[in-house]
């Protein structure tokens, strides 16, 4: 592959993160380009590709890693679909970037990272809260000692439901909104205080709203604590109405630090009539809104992509990893586990099921 230049890279995918990500390899486009888009659903491929002047357009992503000069692929597929073509990908000799989660078993984590590694290419890990802004700013204030040591970390992230089907599908998903969510929330603490071990997890899970879309949870709380004696809290829900909320709060013996990841950059705005779009996940934007400026950006996708890419030249080292994916997983399969038995869980944890959601579905009604 070259060793400068910009990257050349494609997404497999065409709805709503794909476009995420083809909008923020435009605002940052110093490191790479897209060239090629490629998603099975009629006329969906075309149109991200004319939304975004993308110059290669395939139904078929087998046929699009035949291009020799494609290096680094993005996936943001559904969930099940993560691990055949990460080894697809890599087999081609492509770096991947793979969206949350990882995959949907701890199997096809460890045959996604021993297969990138052999293969020679990249597994980098799309945790956008590695980068969001704000969080980094805590992150540094909490490194520089400012909140003293550390004892709690919090990461909150709910709204009423994810945009594509497949997501209510267990059978797809491996999980509801702590495998959707949650995964965020267990990376965010495992990473904010400096990947420690994580010893114990403890979960309570429940459908309380959407029990006819899904058989997965749509509400979420997971304790996760680690060997250096802090804790990390997670709240993940599929069942707020209102749009998307996604906060951290960070407690130490010498102080405190909250982040609101959309307030900070929102216009409070009232509206008779509504208007195209305010903010991720808002259902309307009649009444009373909060309409965020510059969203991508707050979130961090931009700047996540521009270091993957810089990762591929070899400038930088990946801050996401397939390694830090495992983590996560094993982490939900424990999650799940535990609030099937209504007790912790050890770490390390072995999977008694196929996928993490039938630890807690093959439990719960017993």
């Amino acid at each position: 592959m070259p060793t400068t230049g910009k990257v050349k890279a494609a997404i497999i995918g065409s709805q709503f993160q794909a476009d995420i990500l083809a909008a923020s390899f435009h605002i940052m486009p110093e490191e790479a380009e897209l060239v090629a888009v490629t998603s099975p659903t009629p006329r969906h491929p075309e149109e991200l590709a004319e939304k975004y002047h993308i110059p290669r357009v395939f139904h078929d992503y087998r046929q699009m890693l035949r291009e020799s000069d494609i290096e680094l692929v993005c996936i943001t597929a559904p969930n099940y679909l993560h691990a055949p073509m990460t080894i697809d990908i890599a087999k081609s000799g492509k770096h991947v970037m793979c969206e949350k989660p990882l995959c949907v078993t701890l199997e096809e984590a460890d045959q996604m990272i021993d297969t990138c590694k052999k293969q020679g290419v990249l597994l980098m890990y799309g945790e956008e809260l590695f980068f969001t802004p704000k969080y980094l700013k805590a992150k540094e204030m909490a490194d520089q000692g400012g909140l003293g040591k550390i004892y709690l970390v919090k990461q909150s992230e709910k709204h009423f439901g994810p945009h594509s089907e497949w997501f209510w599908d267990v059978k797809r998903s491996g999980g509801g909104a702590l495998m959707d969510l949650g995964c965020h929330g267990i990376a965010f603490c495992y990473w904010f205080l400096g990947r420690p071990r994580i010893t114990t997890v403890y979960s309570q899970l429940g459908t309380y709203v959407h029990a006819d879309k899904t058989k997965g949870d749509d509400d979420a709380l997971c304790i996760l604590e680690f060997e250096n004696g802090a804790v990390g809290l997670v709240e993940n829900s599929w069942a707020r109405r209102g749009g998307m909320y996604d906060r951290v709060e960070v407690y130490g013996e010498g102080g405190v630090t909250y982040a609101d990841l959309h307030m900070g950059n929102a216009l409070p705005t009232y509206s008779e009539y509504g208007f195209t779009y305010a903010v991720e996940k808002a259902p309307t934007t009649k009444g009373w809104s909060y309409p965020v400026y510059e969203e991508l950006w707050n979130y961090g996708t931009p700047q996540e992509l521009h270091h993957f890419a810089r990762c591929v030249r070899g400038k930088e080292t990946p801050k996401g990893t397939g390694e830090d994916g495992r983590v996560v997983m094993e982490v939900l399969y424990a999650a799940y586990a535990s609030a099937g038995l209504g007790e912790k869980v050890k770490i390390p944890y072995k999977p008694q099921t196929k996928m993490p959601i039938d630890e807690w579905l093959t439990r719960k009604d017993k």
